[in-house]
């Protein structure tokens, strides 16, 4: 495969993944996510699904750019693949532990670990392609802030 086949199918790939999250939030936000108590930082429902979507193309550039290096680095190339995988599984978990089974603890619980393996997988970018990290920081970003946020919720609705 070459680059552009390599980044365009990650890039395929992380935007199912979150197509499918999409379909397990999509109920929730008009039926429970309303009932609940939000910190006043809550941002508007609409701006979820744009940042998203902008954050899985840049984790798919990300990944595809390291993917592309198998051929010079294969061990560590694989290495950092299956971080990006395991923190991918993890992301689309979230979701259905947060708005499929509604519980903003276990949710909280689990985006803990979201987060290191997210950090996780930026340090291995960061040794492949430089580019690469740089296109995880926003992710690290905003799960840090949505670590804040769900926090905040599970607190606010105990």
């Amino acid at each position: 495969m070459n680059k552009i086949t390599r980044i365009l199918s990650i890039v395929v790939t992380c935007l199912t993944v979150g197509y499918f999250s999409g379909i397990i939030t999509r109920s929730a936000i008009t039926t429970w996510y309303p009932t609940l108590i939000k910190p006043s930082f809550n941002p508007p429902n609409w701006i979820f699904a744009p940042v998203w979507s902008m954050l899985y193309i840049m984790m798919g550039l990300a990944a595809g750019l390291v993917w592309d290096r198998i051929d010079f680095e294969k061990e560590i190339v694989k290495k950092a693949l299956l971080f990006f995988a395991i923190q991918l599984a993890l992301n689309a978990l979230w979701s259905y532990l947060f708005f499929g089974l509604k519980n903003p603890m276990l949710a909280g619980l689990e985006i803990v670990i979201l987060w290191l393996m997210i950090y996780e997988t930026y340090i291995q970018f960061a040794k492949i392609n430089k580019i690469s990290g740089y296109l995880f920081i926003p992710y690290l970003l905003w799960v840090s802030f949505a670590t804040i946020l769900n926090g905040s919720i599970w607190w606010l609705n105990r």
